[in-house]
Parts: C-alpha cells; structure tokens; sequence
C-alpha cells in the first residue's frame, strides 16, 4: 500500500471519530444546559470549547459564550477545524481520495454525514441541534458498520488506527478539563459534586449503562475517572484504546513488514496502563497524568506517521 493511502485511510478514521465526539459533546451540553433541571450556563459552553480546543478561535469571533453561539461554532461553522462540518469535510476528502479501497456502505456514510451540514447556515434552537447532531452520530454508527463489515486487511486496520488514537486524545481531554471545572473549588477530590454534571460526561462517552453496570455504589466521580481510565470493557476508555492501538499495529507489522519505534512506545504504554490505578492517579494529581498522556499521544501519532512514511 502506497504511504499516502495509508495516511488518508488513517486520517478518515481520525476525523471521523473526531466529528462524532464533537457531536457527542455538544448533545451532552445542550441537554444539561438547556433540559436539566440546573441549567450550567456559560460554564457548559466554555468546558466544551476547552476539550475541544477550540477556546482561542472562538475568542476571536463577536459572539459572547452562549447555547446558541457555541453551538453553532462548533457544529457548522467552517472557519475552524475543531467544528463537526470541517472534520466531515476533512474525512470526506480523505475518503475520496481511498475511494476505490472503501466499500460502497463505507463512503456513503461518510458522504451522507457531509451532506447534513451541506448548505445549511444555522443551527436554531436546542432542539434544531439536538437533531443535527444526532444525525452525525447516526451516519458514523453507519461508517463504523460498514468498517466491520470490510475484510481484515491494511484498509480496515489503518482506519481503525486512527480512530483509536483520536479516541485516546478526545476522552483524556474530555476528562481533565471537565473534572476540573466539576470539582468545586475547595472540595475535596471524590467529593460531593453535581449528578447531572456527571453524567454528562458519561453521556458524551456514551457509557451511561455502562456505568451502572460496573459499579452498583452510584454515582461517585472517582468511578467515573476509573472508567474512563482503566476499565477495558468500555471500548472508549483509554485503557481500551491503548489496547487496541497495541494489536492493530501488531497486525499491520504482520500484513506490511513495518514495524519500529511506533509499535515499541504503543507497547511500553500498554504495560503502564496494565499498572495504573486510578485512586493513586487522583492522589498524585489527575491533570498530570492526563496531560502526560495527552503528550505521549501526540508523540506516538508522530511515530506512526514516521514509521509507515506518511506524507
């Protein structure tokens, strides 16, 4: 396989999965901010903007930190690259460019998401955008399908790499910057904090169910991070993801022949997170260990650029 198909087909699956959790994020905060009985407000928005890293662009636009302005910032405006329409876009021209390596189900996913956005000039109300991006979600269950349904070769496996790496760096963020705005200021760490608040971020993770059950004590914020972190059975999880990353670059070493520094820092990472307990990560300081893995990402994105010669 060419290397700049290998890059395309590994970058669909990154904006892809980044388009989805965007969407998965701005549904989560339009609910609690707009059907939860204690609305968040600003505080939602600017959370959402922060994960996303998308909170010095949408300083330099007019719009003031709203339900309505954020939104729309980060579901249809082109402008940015952190906004649903942008990555759709990205994911679309990287899948035409593998087009003939795609199944038909495969494309028309990713080219029926694009055309949600295609046209479109707002997002209206809570319920307009609860819409739209239920329908992105709709269109990437559709694109995951179609992936599974693809035979086992380079094809599936770069896409599928993609998306475990951009679902690594989306739940590490999403967890540092929303444990941090939830915890009250002077609470102690695992204390009392907002229900709905918490089950937002379960919510854009998609791991509600999930939760209860796993965990039979209620909701309690240290259980959340210990799922989101260390328990393999959510498929989310970055204990999942790093496990994932480790056996697909395993079978792409195999079918391909390449194999070096990304497969040996995927695996030295795996073993730390097979030892990783999450009550000494909060005791030793969660934003440290997030922030760590956030950058040992980007270096292992790097590597696999590097080791399969992405253009």
């Amino acid at each position: 396989m060419l290397s700049r198909t290998a890059s395309s087909l590994y970058w669909l699956g990154r904006y892809i999965e980044r388009a989805d959790f965007v969407a998965r994020l701005v549904e989560a905060t339009v609910r609690l901010d707009v059907l939860s009985p204690r609305p968040a407000g600003e505080a939602a928005w600017v959370s959402a903007l922060r994960v996303t890293e998308t909170d010095t662009a949408f300083d330099q636009t007019p719009g003031e930190v709203s339900q309505k302005n954020v939104a729309h910032f980060l579901t249809i405006d082109s402008s940015h690259q952190g906004s649903i329409v942008r990555c759709l876009d990205m994911a679309r021209n990287n899948a035409r460019a593998v087009r003939t390596a795609l199944t038909r189900e495969a494309w028309t996913a990713v080219n029926r998401a694009w055309l949600v956005f295609d046209k479109r000039a707002s997002v209206g109300g809570a319920v307009a955008t609860l819409n739209l991006v239920e329908a992105v979600q709709t269109e990437a269950r559709g694109f995951e399908g179609a992936i599974h349904k693809m035979l086992r070769n380079e094809t599936t496996q770069f896409i599928r790499l993609g998306q475990a790496v951009e679902r690594a760096d989306n739940t590490a963020r999403l967890l540092d910057v929303k444990y941090h705005l939830l915890l009250p200021e002077g609470e102690r760490v695992g204390g009392v904090v907002d229900r709905d608040q918490w089950t937002t971020i379960l919510q854009t993770v998609s791991a509600v169910t999930a939760y209860r059950w796993l965990y039979s004590e209620g909701l309690k914020p240290a259980n959340v991070i210990d799922l989101l972190i260390a328990r393999h059975e959510l498929p989310r999880s970055l204990a999942a993801s790093v496990e994932e990353t480790v056996d697909i670059l395993a079978r792409l070493a195999k079918r391909t022949g390449l194999h070096g520094e990304a497969d040996r820092m995927a695996r030295m990472r795996h073993m730390r997170m097979a030892k990783t307990r999450t009550g000494e990560v909060i005791v030793s300081g969660l934003h440290q260990y997030l922030q760590a893995f956030l950058s040992e990402n980007d270096l292992l994105h790097e590597a696999i650029g590097r080791q399969f010669k992405f253009g």
